[in-house]
C-alpha cells in the first residue's frame, strides 16, 4: 500500500522546527508501529525532537496516537473511584508499596501497572518478585478481579497497552534520546491514560539521583505532564520531590521490601512515610475521597490490605526475604554532621552490587543493595559505619566502593536542609 506521508519530509520538517499536523502524527506513530517508518528514521525523528522540542498540541496528538496504537483499561464497573501514582525515579524510592495499600485502605483503588530497574533507578516489580512466589503478571480480569477484591494491585503492564511507546522506549534508550521532554511525557502518560485510572498523582524526582537534575527542567516535565492528563479528562496533579539523598535507609530489592513493610506497621524512616502521605493525601484528593492517610497507616489497615494483595498474587507476606551472602562496610574518617550522601552515587554502587541491570534481559540479585546507616544532617563519630554493602558476589565490591568515591561530606555544622517536598504543579481538583 502507498504511504500518505514521507518519514523524510516528516524528519526534515522537525529538523528546520516546523510542527507536524496532526494527521501527520498520527501516520507517523502507526507507521512506525507497523514497521513502514524504519528504527533509523524513527531514531532522526527523536533527535530533531530532543533538539527542537514539540508544541503542546503536538505532544498531545502524540500521546494520543500512541494510546491509539493498543488497548484501553476499563475501570468503570468498580464500585470505588480510582487513582494511580507514577515516579520518574530515583534510588530508595519505594514508595510505591506502601502507598498502593494505602490508598486502598482509605476507599480508592489502586490500579499500579510497574515496571522493571534499568541502571541506578530500581523498579518496583524487581522489588516485589524478591517476595518468595510473589507473580507480576497478571491478566486484565485477574487485574480486574483483584481491584474489586482487595482494592490494590501492582503488576507489570501487558503488552496490549501502547505498543508504540514500548517500541519507542527502547529505540531512545540506545540513540540519546531519552531526555527528551516531550518522548518522556508523552510516554510515561500514553501508559498512564489507557490504564483507564479516573485520577493521576506524579511524582517528578529532582536532583542528583533522578533523571531531571535541576528544577526547571523537572517542573517542564511536571506542567507538560498535568496539562496531558487533563486535556485527557485525567484529574491530574504533579509534586516535585528531591532526589539529591537516597529515600529511606535503603536501596536495593528485598531491603526495600523489609523497609516497606516497617513503614506500613506504623514505623520506618521519616523521609518515606512523609512523602508515602503526602502521595496518599494528594491521591485521595484527586479521587474526591476524604480520609487521613497517616491514620491508616498508625491503625494497620494498610498493612492488612498489603498482606491481602501480596498473597493475591501468589506472594507469602509471612516469608522470610533474600539476605546477601556477604557484606562490607564504610566507615566516616572523622567526626562532624553528615552534609551530603549522593543519591546517584549510591544508586550506582547498588547496581554494581547487582541490585539492578545494564540490560532489559539481565538478572538482578534480591538481597543486594546500599543500606545507610546515617542521613544528612545526621551526627556522625570517626570509626562509625556510613554504609553496608551487600552482594552475593564479593568480586562486585570493588567497582561499588569505586562508585562511592566522593558520595559523601562530613563537616563541623549542620548545612540548610532541602524539603522533600519542593512544590506541587496542577490542581488534583480538575483544571490546571
Amino acid at each position: 500500500m502507498s504511504e500518505p506521508f514521507d518519514a523524510v519530509d516528516l524528519i526534515r520538517a522537525k529538523r528546520d522546527r516546523r510542527a507536524l499536523s496532526g494527521e501527520e502524527i498520527d501516520w507517523l506513530v502507526d507507521a512506525y508501529t507497523r514497521g513502514a517508518v524504519a528504527d533509523e528514521q524513527m531514531s532522526a525523528l527523536a533527535m530533531a525532537i530532543l533538539l527542537n522540542g514539540m508544541q503542546r498540541k503536538e505532544i498531545a496528538r502524540w500521546t494520543g496516537a500512541m494510546i491509539a496504537s493498543g488497548e484501553r483499561m476499563e475501570f468503570s464497573s468498580l464500585a470505588q473511584p480510582t487513582a494511580d501514582k507514577h515516579s520518574t525515579g530515583g534510588v530508595g524510592d519505594k514508595i510505591t508499596l506502601p502507598l498502593a495499600p494505602l490508598v486502598a485502605a482509605c476507599g480508592v483503588a489502586v490500579p499500579q501497572l510497574s515496571g522493571r530497574g534499568l541502571g541506578h533507578t530500581g523498579g518496583t516489580l524487581d522489588k516485589l518478585e524478591s517476595i518468595p512466589g510473589w507473580q507480576a503478571a497478571l491478566s486484565n480480569a485477574d487485574m480486574l478481579a483483584q481491584l474489586d477484591e482487595v482494592g490494590a494491585v501492582i503488576c507489570a503492564a501487558g503488552d496490549g497497552l501502547a505498543p508504540a511507546d514500548k517500541k519507542l522506549y527502547a529505540l531512545r534508550d540506545v540513540t540519546g534520546t531519552v531526555e527528551a521532554i516531550p518522548l518522556i511525557a508523552s510516554s510515561i502518560m500514553s501508559k498512564k491514560i489507557a490504564e483507564g485510572t479516573g485520577a493521576l498523582v506524579l511524582d517528578v524526582k529532582v536532583g542528583s539521583g533522578a533523571f531531571m537534575k535541576d528544577v526547571a527542567q523537572a517542573r517542564e516535565l511536571a506542567e507538560t505532564m498535568v496539562a496531558l492528563g487533563t486535556d485527557a479528562g485525567v484529574r491530574t496533579s504533579a509534586l516535585l520531590t528531591d532526589m539529591s539523598t537516597p529515600l529511606g535507609l535503603t536501596a536495593g530489592n528485598a531491603m526495600e521490601v523489609r523497609e516497606s513493610v516497617e513503614v506500613l506497621a506504623g514505623g520506618g524512616p521519616a523521609d518515606v512515610v512523609e512523602l508515602t502521605v503526602a502521595l496518599a493525601q494528594e491521591m485521595l484528593d484527586a479521587a474526591g475521597v476524604e480520609a487521613d492517610p497517616a491514620q491508616a497507616l498508625r491503625d494497620g489497615r494498610a498493612m492488612d490490605v498489603w498482606r491481602r494483595m501480596i498473597a493475591a498474587q501468589g506472594g507469602d507476606p509471612d516469608a522470610e526475604l533474600p539476605v546477601a551472602r556477604e557484606t562490607q562496610t564504610i566507615t566516616a574518617e572523622r567526626d562532624g554532621v553528615l552534609t551530603r550522601l549522593d543519591a546517584l552515587q549510591v544508586g550506582v554502587a547498588a547496581w554494581r552490587l547487582g541490585a539492578g541491570r545494564a540490560r532489559k534481559e539481565d538478572p538482578v540479585q534480591a538481597g543486594a543493595g546500599v543500606q545507610l546507616h546515617a542521613k544528612p544532617g545526621d551526627p556522625i563519630r570517626a570509626g562509625q559505619t556510613l554504609l553496608t554493602l551487600h552482594t552475593d558476589t564479593p568480586e562486585r565490591f570493588a567497582r561499588a566502593q569505586e562508585a562511592l568515591v566522593g558520595s559523601y561530606d562530613i563537616a563541623e555544622a549542620a548545612g540548610e536542609s532541602t524539603p522533600l517536598v519542593l512544590d506541587r504543579i496542577g490542581s488534583a481538583q480538575g483544571g490546571s
